[in-house]
């Protein structure tokens, strides 16, 4: 078959590998009768699952995370076959997901489980209780780049809330999809807490409409638009995490080795298919010449093909045109290719590029290219870095690689996310929150806010003696009205209007 290519026949998805054509994995197309009835399971399974508690629920999380570590080599195997990632990358990535599914799992109870919280004075005599309740079923949309840490970053702490989950995997990692359900399935035998649906865009059209208590979907932000709409129609709320542009800015007083390390993995790990991956690089004109040299030489050293070398095929066939394109618009403009140009995309593969004085109305600027190429921008100083790199429409992260100034610039660049002297360490600090603004999506998988965001805030306020000011009732007394009135302006009077 035609590598890369998934072919939808008679029923059936079939997935193949990127490089080779070979045929990874063929599955069943769920109709929307098909996806209603796995909302209807999840539902069931789903207050058998949220009944265990989260003791119950860390457990099996837990072993799950232990099945998955022992069965490693195993996962990083399909996942180089259906993507063409390196071994390596896939390792990286599977490793990542089973420090979130660990960190949700042992972190649930602290984050959801019911609590105490302050009262006021002005209802001292109620006491106030705060707990997160699962929504119920979670649908999950995700994507083929990272078939495994980017799903489970809502399917983890999902489960770990206490929702089932109903997951429709991209047509283009179907067998990936199903191994993580199926490995679920061995920790959590008695009810289908975990179930995988396949098919293209429809399927997912028919997991919004199905009933579910929240969506996340990861992908383009064209796609993120159609999710939102359809979600829309039953007022089901989404987690959203869309396209980007993420940037880097090079001070005067970077390391430049370190920089230009960090850009080349940024920019090319995964063949550039990342949606945290660097794009842009604003250097600033007194470190520029230098670091663009230093990124050069090291571009030049990787290398491209099927097993044991650095980038591996793009895995998405539609995608080398728009590499391509974006690489022929730069250089019709006036840019210089430093490294790879003109020839770079030669599928399945696409070459190192890295391109200098492109102008910022290029479609290498301004649109997503997810593919192993790069930008260099000379700007005049941090502040103009900081004022390009903002420019654009999207916000999920970014890299500062700075000494003096490396806070200021990190607080100062639009995105949900950005690092200092490092590329993408915030995917995979479980502890922080991950997640876009703008034209990048909306919620927060990972962390604290990752768990919140499959729960919903369950406010219980308990009586526990009477009321000096009752003053929700029809037969109040004057007196508590003007007690009411000495009372407001004793508290919140003070201070000048």
């Amino acid at each position: 078959m035609t590598p890369g290519i998934t072919v939808v026949d008679d029923g059936t998805l079939t997935s193949t590998n990127p490089a080779t054509g070979e045929t990874v994995g063929t599955f069943p197309v769920a109709t929307p009768d098909d996806v209603a009835a796995a909302v209807a399971r999840a539902r069931e399974a789903g207050h058998w699952w949220a009944g265990l508690g989260f003791d119950g629920r860390r457990d099996r999380l837990r072993r799950w995370r232990a099945l998955l570590a022992q069965r490693l080599e195993e996962l990083t195997a399909l996942v180089h076959r259906e993507t063409g990632k390196p071994m390596f990358d896939a390792t990286i990535e599977a490793a990542s997901a089973l420090e979130h599914i660990d960190w949700a799992a042992g972190n649930a109870r602290r984050v959801l489980g019911p609590r105490r919280v302050r009262s006021r004075v002005l209802v001292a005599e109620h006491s106030a209780h705060l707990e997160y309740r699962p929504y119920g079923v979670v649908g999950v949309i995700g994507p083929w780049n990272y078939p495994v840490l980017t799903p489970l970053g809502s399917i983890a702490y999902a489960l770990a809330a206490g929702n089932a989950v109903v997951f429709k995997p991209s047509e283009y990692t179907p067998a990936v999809g199903a191994w993580l359900a199926d490995t679920f399935a061995e920790v959590a035998p008695e009810h289908p807490v975990f179930q995988v649906i396949h098919g293209l865009g429809d399927t997912g059209a028919a997991l919004c409409r199905a009933g579910v208590g929240k969506l996340g979907f990861t992908g383009s932000t064209a796609t993120a638009r159609k999710v939102m709409a359809a979600c829309a129609e039953t007022l089901t709320p989404v987690l959203i995490e869309a396209g980007g542009k993420d940037a880097m800015i090079v001070d005067e007083d970077a390391d430049l080795d370190a920089a230009a390390d960090a850009a080349l993995w940024g920019g090319m790990s995964n063949a550039g298919q990342t949606c945290i991956g660097i794009e842009r690089v604003y250097a600033v004109s007194k470190v520029h010449d230098e670091f663009v040299a230093r990124l050069a030489e090291r571009a030049r050293r990787l290398t491209v093909g099927a097993d044991g070398t650095h980038l591996g095929p793009i895995t998405m066939p539609a995608q080398l045109d728009v590499i391509r394109h974006h690489i022929d618009d730069a250089l019709a403009r006036g840019a210089h290719a430093v490294v790879g140009g003109p020839d770079a995309v030669q599928p399945p593969y696409v070459h190192p590029t890295v391109l200098i004085d492109v102008p910022d109305d290029a479609a290498a600027i301004r649109e997503e290219t997810f593919g192993p190429t790069l930008t260099v921008t000379r700007v005049a100083d941090a502040d103009e870095a900081l004022t390009r790199a903002n420019a654009l429409p999207y916000g999920l992260g970014g890299a500062v690689f700075a000494r003096r100034r490396a806070i200021a610039l990190a607080r100062g660049m639009r995105s949900g996310m950005t690092s200092i002297n490092s590329v993408f360490t915030f995917a995979g600090m479980s502890t922080l929150p991950f997640g876009g603004v703008g034209d990048s999506g909306f919620g927060r998988i990972h962390g604290e806010d990752g768990l919140r965001e499959f729960a919903v805030a369950k406010a219980i306020t308990y009586r526990r003696m009477p009321s000096p000011l009752p003053v929700l009732s029809f037969f109040r007394k004057p007196a508590h009205e003007r007690l009411l009135i000495r009372a407001v302006k004793a508290l919140y009077g003070r201070g000048k209007p």
